[in-house]
């Protein structure tokens, strides 16, 4: 992977189950750094084209890369470029937030790396008032940072966040969006979902999806744009999820 290219790179990615098609010749490009978006309703072809790129999928017909490995040749080493956090993450609520890093930090085999990359996933996601706490006890806020902070352990280039801050309240998704951006300026390329359309807006560029196809790709305001002057991407958001039904 030359400097200059896209860390992560679509190409006419295809999904069929029977006669669904569920994304339809979807072709986009992310490059470093950036947080960027992939939106649509349930049903548009957002949760299958991320199982792709997280190599846990195949596609029909087209293809992509993730840091450098493409995703049809070799899924399982796809996995290890990645970090991937929903909100169902699991956390071990009868573990402290430092047992579940070192948990993590064996799960991911770092090894003696573990020394540095603990600390740092303590200072990072502002955990350390927490260090002992049991995870099961924890604010909405602290576990989403403390699973952020176990599925960077392994140093990836590329992160995945699938509605990261559902259920946490607005000062808790501020503080996490904080050192998202921090992550991203410090070379971490980053690929959301989410149907928080303020959040949306914050975003470097988006993609927008509806019934498998891409029918907007852009900074947000381009996207609106492509829409029809006045919208928000609330009201696309909107519009999509009537028309899928």
């Amino acid at each position: 992977m030359t400097a200059d290219a896209p860390v992560v790179s679509v190409r006419e990615l295809t999904k069929r189950f029977g006669t669904l098609t569920a994304v339809a010749a979807v072709s986009f490009d992310i490059h470093a750094r950036e947080i960027f978006g992939i939106l649509g309703p349930n049903g548009s072809g957002k949760t299958t084209t991320i199982r792709i790129l997280c190599g846990l999928m195949a596609p029909t017909s087209g293809g992509a890369t993730v840091a450098g490995v493409d995703v049809v040749e070799a899924p399982d080493a796809v996995k290890s470029r990645l970090g991937y956090m929903s909100q169902a993450f699991g956390l071990y609520k009868d573990l402290t937030v430092e047992e579940n890093l070192r948990f993590y930090g064996g799960v991911y085999g770092i090894g003696t790396a573990a020394r540095e990359r603990i600390p740092w996933a303590m200072e990072t996601m502002r955990l350390t008032p927490a260090a002992g706490q049991l995870a099961g006890t924890l604010s909405g806020g602290f576990r989403q940072r403390l699973a952020l902070g176990c599925s960077l352990l392994h140093r990836p280039p590329v992160l995945f966040l699938d509605e990261p801050t559902a259920g946490v309240d607005p000062a808790a998704r501020r503080t996490f969006w904080e050192i998202i951006r921090g992550l991203a300026a410090e070379g971490t390329t980053i690929i959301v979902t989410t149907h928080y359309m303020d959040e949306a807006e914050r975003f470097d560029r988006l993609a927008f999806l509806s019934r498998g196809h891409l029918t907007a790709l852009g900074t947000p305001p381009e996207v609106r744009r492509a829409f029809g002057e006045g919208l928000s991407l609330e009201d696309i958001f909107v519009q999509l999820q009537e028309k899928n039904g």
